[in-house]
């Protein structure tokens, strides 16, 4: 019952945002950005905003993330982008995480749209 109860709290909505900011950190992962979005949005908890210096490393942050929490039982409702590797979006159900080219991320600008709506920057680790 114990173990069960353990598992139960592993995968609330914090243990899974702070999985994934390790996860982007894990793979130098640029900008990092967690906010909580629960008060502004009726579909997840959390956004993660994340840099990739180039296709590659935007395929990468994407695919550990993507592996990483499919291999700890973590649902996954979608992804989309993976084939321009421009803007890969990984819904997560209480987290989605938004894995960026640094054009990309400033033309679109999602934290400050986020902050219009009273989003809150959650700290994440000093290597991040």
């Amino acid at each position: 019952m114990a173990h069960t109860e353990t598992l139960e709290r592993q995968h609330t909505p914090e243990a899974l945002r702070d999985f994934v900011v390790t996860l982007l950190d894990d793979r130098s992962g640029m900008n990092l950005l967690a906010l909580d979005v629960r008060e502004a949005s009726g579909f997840t908890d959390y956004m993660i905003i994340v840099t990739g210096t180039s296709p590659r490393h935007v395929k990468t942050l994407a695919n550990h993330v993507m592996e990483e929490t499919k291999a700890r039982g973590f649902e996954r409702l979608g992804v989309e982008g993976l084939e321009s590797l421009d803007w890969v979006l990984i819904d997560l159900a209480d987290v989605v995480v938004h894995v960026m080219r640094e054009s990309t991320r400033k033309y679109y600008d999602l934290e400050r749209m986020w902050t219009e709506v009273d989003a809150v920057s959650i700290d994440v680790p000093d290597g991040a």
